[in-house]
């Protein structure tokens, strides 16, 4: 693709009209209607020669211009037809372009709706849902159960259940005491609570998180596309020719025909197929890669940098282990629970549900429910009293006292008013984490991280369980942008997250990656690519077809310019006119385009 072309300068329904106006101009021109092929050309010039002014702006330089003065030579020598050739390819990779970048832009929308906009606010009339941002210092909001907490607070209610997991990376929700502080980007876990605001939305954690996103990518270098790294040493061989071509002969119609030969149809054409191919492909598996660069450099990537919460664990709780006192059946107790469990929509009940009818229990309908949220739930199961939560609720166990291992989350379990058992919870690691970690490693990738922001105990055993290179836990959102810098200089690094608190550093990477299925829309706005399922092994098979992709493109890019570069040396011999190169030039695209295309097949 030619650096430049393509890129949201003049407006992509300009270029799409360019594209349709050189087409029908050459089609027309070679029906007789010899005025149709300076008509097609004048457009697709006019836009080109507005880019590279904005690119000369910015202090670029690219393929763009040899292009340009192929098209103005060929216009001012007579040599129209070749012109027009070479107005329909600048054209067609545009629209290539864009149509990649249109295609990403679609993937996002629906995974961008979920981002809340409104709060309900306490006022004179009752309730009033109002914009987040009219939120003030003093303002009592109503968080419903499930939704996010739009500024930070203070409770104002008796008890809430925050699940702060997005902000925090630690999975079991906590149970809090009036007065005590919530920060925005939390979600309720429990029932509805009021929130006295302590500051505006734009001033609360959440806010101050999307500023710190939009700071790294400030600071992020652009990532270069495979078209502009070629750009140079390609002009500066054209120009060669091109110079013994007019020493040689003084006749600037060799000239032409060699910049018309030169004009870098497997840059033009060749690498946006293989890249949108590779795009496609991604998304066919299951990754949304949001630009042809980022799917470019996830093929280069050496350092892995992830999240753990959500990321490489399941980001929910279920029943590792169910202790008992003795003389208690432990299947009798866990479907007793589980029956109880049922009338509640806690996190580690829906997890107790989920177990019991894995291991084929038959849970029978509870009654005389008593449910204090955050707490635990009491009830009669089957005829027998029934009670679960913690020590406050149930009562304290302290033959059991030892049975939390790091990380765990502990259910106390009384039956008929007497001590039970203990149900303990952890946040397993996914079932493909392992698979994935050994793929990217046979890949290329040299070290892997584990960068989160939960309990260092809970982080180092899931790090060891996986054999990762490094465990950086208890991190905060700013502490994790630094940790991703100090990592860059061992090759591009890629950082995989979910959370509110991942998305600074999934801008500060190379190429940041957002787990799109349960993540936060923070982390996915501020990502380069988005696993849309819920498996992270989707991602080295992305990578994997990255590779492909970018490999294919050099293969093409590289068998176009050897190409080119003979019919270069044939022009400036005399060999071949303008339009013969024209010509010449369109069977080396058919051939590089034909090639690039087997990044479709798998």
């Amino acid at each position: 693709m030619i650096a430049g072309v393509g890129r949201p300068v003049t407006g992509q329904a300009l270029r799409r009209a360019a594209l349709a106006v050189a087409a029908l101009g050459l089609a027309a021109g070679l029906a007789g209607v010899a005025p149709a092929y300076r008509l097609g050309m004048l457009p697709v010039l006019g836009l080109l020669l507005w880019d590279i002014l904005q690119k000369l702006r910015r202090g670029d330089a690219g393929l763009d211009l040899l292009a340009a003065l192929s098209m103005a030579g060929a216009l001012l020598l007579g040599e129209e037809l070749a012109g027009a050739v070479i107005a329909l390819m600048v054209a067609g990779g545009a629209f290539l372009e864009d149509f990649a970048r249109a295609r990403a832009r679609r993937e996002m929308t629906a995974l961008l709706a979920r981002q809340p906009r409104h709060a309900a606010r306490h006022g004179a009339a009752g309730l009033e849902e109002v914009p987040i941002e009219a939120i003030r210092p003093g303002d009592r909001i109503l968080v419903r159960q499930g939704e996010v907490v739009p500024a930070d607070g203070t409770l104002e209610s008796d008890v809430a259940v925050i699940d702060a997991s997005a902000l925090t990376g630690e999975a079991a929700p906590r149970r809090l005491a009036p007065g005590a502080g919530i920060l925005s980007g939390s979600s309720n876990a429990g029932e509805a609570f009021d929130l006295l605001a302590t500051k505006p939305a734009a001033e609360s954690t959440f806010a101050g998180i999307i500023r710190l996103v939009a700071q790294a990518q400030a600071s992020k270098a652009p990532m270069a596309r495979l078209a502009d790294r070629w750009a140079l040493g390609f002009l500066a061989a054209t120009a060669a020719i091109a110079l013994l071509a007019w020493l040689a002969s003084g006749d600037p119609r060799r000239v032409l025909a060699v910049l018309v030969v030169a004009t870098p149809c497997p840059l033009i054409l060749a690498v946006p197929v293989a890249i949108i191919a590779g795009l496609s492909r991604c998304a066919a598996v299951g990754v949304l890669v949001k630009s042809g660069a980022a799917l470019e450099l996830l093929g280069r990537v050496r350092v892995l940098m992830l999240d753990k919460t959500g990321t490489l664990t399941e980001g929910r709780a279920r029943l590792v282990e169910t202790l008992v006192l003795p003389g208690v059946d432990p299947a009798d107790l866990l479907r007793l629970a589980a029956s109880l469990d049922q009338a509640s929509a806690h996190v580690l009940a829906v997890g107790l549900v989920a177990a019991a009818r894995e291991a084929g229990l038959a849970l029978a309908t509870p009654m005389a429910l008593r449910e204090v949220a955050g707490a635990g739930i009491a009830g009669i199961v089957e005829g027998r009293s029934v009670a679960l939560g913690g020590p406050e609720f149930v009562g304290d166990f302290p033959a059991l006292a030892d049975v939390q291992a790091p990380g765990a989350a502990r259910v106390l379990v009384a039956l008929d008013g007497a001590p039970a058992g203990v149900l303990v919870f952890a946040d397993p690691v996914r079932a493909e984490a392992p698979a994935m970690l050994a793929a990217v490693r046979a890949a290329g990738i040299r070290r892997v991280v584990l960068l989160s922001g939960d309990r260092l105990a809970i982080a180092e055993a899931v790090g060891r369980s996986l054999g990762v290179d490094a465990v950086l836990a208890e991190r905060s959102p700013a502490e994790k942008v630094a940790a991703v810098l100090r990592e860059k200089p061992a090759g591009p690094v890629l950082m995989l997250g979910d959370g509110v608190n991942d998305a600074p550093a999934l801008a500060a990477a190379d190429i940041g990656v957002a787990m799109g299925a349960r993540g936060t829309v923070a982390s996915a706005e501020a990502a380069d690519a988005v696993v849309l399922v819920d498996r992270i092994d989707r991602l080295a098979e992305a990578m994997r077809i990255a590779r492909r992709a970018r490999g294919i493109a050099l293969q093409s890019v590289g068998a176009g310019i050897g190409l080119s570069t003979l019919g270069m040396l044939a022009a400036a011999a005399g060999q071949l006119t303008p339009v013969q190169g024209a010509v010449l030039q369109e069977g080396i695209d058919v051939a590089v385009i034909l090639n690039a295309l087997r990044v479709l097949r798998g």
